[in-house]
């Protein structure tokens, strides 16, 4: 199978039978044959599942009829009881939620950025009709309510530079695989998985990121915030190069760039569960046999004022994850609440 092109998910499913795991085996983030990156761990459960009726059953009937499926998705076989770890299925590092509503509710912990969570769609009639995954760090930017435990967050304060690249290169983990250029008009996605040989430079992303600058779009929609970013997002992946437009709300934004996208319109930027100079493993595949942290990951920050109906983008700053804290102080609050009750977004399930 060629280097960075689109992997069917079903070869996980098949490695996991044969290699006769169990759902708590710990498999390491990025195994290119065990670990089942959430876009297509998200594709399998949601082919899977859609369908499923849960009509008549007890809650807790319910919840075990649903680990059971999920387990015969991913080619796991079924334990005879499903143990109380932390998260119930340990070796995918992954949670299940069934929601009628777009209030999820996370009991007596903590959101983990690590973490996946399965929420999955019931409707009216109890027939699943969707499943969505997502990190714990994607659903902290999601959390308005400010109940998180923790959630980071840091200022950006624009100077007399419109335009700041913050790390002059890449990290040294990620620096091997990196190029000066590649025509990203081969590529089909910006979501595919980074691939070694495909990932631009950071001053190449720069020089093609800065002259955005000075661009302005319409701010319109009822949810503005969205809104914007998808709109930013659209001429990032235009400026980088590739053919077409696409966003499945993981992080980071461009995932085939290793690059996440940030529109300020005021000075504090949120950055969920974990901070950029984290040396935790990214959810993506081995990169050249080497494990992708998030302090790998670029950060492009456009800082723009909105007018008049539209926003200008004003500021370009370019910093790897490494570095992020460097240009950008950091600073941290703390509310405790036993129960986090996160609204999801009415298109939620729509990515």
């Amino acid at each position: 199978m060629a280097t960075g092109t689109p992997t069917d998910p079903k070869r996980y499913v098949e490695a996991i039978r044969a290699e006769g795991l169990s759902i708590y085996d710990p498999i390491a983030v990025g195994d290119p044959v065990l670990w089942i990156p959430t876009p297509e761990l998200q594709a399998l459960l949601d082919t899977g599942l859609r369908g499923l009726s849960l009509n008549g059953l007890p809650l807790r009937t319910r919840s075990k009829v649903v680990k059971t499926r999920i387990c015969e998705i991913l080619g796991y076989p079924v334990p005879n009881s499903f143990r109380k770890t932390q998260p119930r299925f340990l070796g995918q590092m992954f949670d299940t939620y069934t929601q009628k509503s777009n209030n999820l509710q996370v009991w007596n912990e903590e959101l983990s950025a690590s973490r996946r969570y399965v929420i999955i769609r019931v409707s009216e009639a109890d027939v699943i009709t969707r499943v969505k995954v997502v990190t714990g760090d994607t659903l902290a930017l999601l959390d308005t309510t400010g109940t998180l435990t923790r959630k980071y967050q840091a200022r950006c304060i624009p100077g007399s530079q419109a335009i700041e690249l913050i790390a002059a290169q890449d990290t040294e983990r990620l620096l091997p695989f990196v190029t000066p250029d590649v025509d990203l008009t081969k590529i089909a996605t910006p979501v595919l998985h980074p691939a070694a040989g495909q990932i631009l430079a950071i001053d190449t992303v720069f020089k093609r990121l800065a002259p955005l600058v000075g661009q302005r779009f319409a701010d319109t929609g009822a949810d503005q915030e969205r809104n914007r970013g998808a709109a930013l997002h659209r001429l990032v992946c235009a400026a980088l190069g590739y053919r077409s437009y696409q966003d499945d709300g993981q992080f980071p934004d461009v995932r085939h760039q290793l690059l996440e996208v940030k529109l300020q319109t005021s000075p504090t930027i949120d950055l969920g569960l974990v901070t950029p100079e984290s040396v935790e493993p990214l959810d993506v595949p081995l990169v050249g046999g080497q494990q992708v942290r998030h302090c790998d990951v670029r950060y492009g920050i456009f800082y723009g004022e909105v007018a008049n109906g539209s926003v200008t983008l004003t500021h370009f700053f370019l910093t790897t994850g490494a570095a992020f804290f460097t240009r950008f102080p950091q600073f941290q609050g703390k509310v405790l609440n036993a129960k986090l009750q996160i609204p999801l977004p009415a298109d939620f399930f729509d990515t």
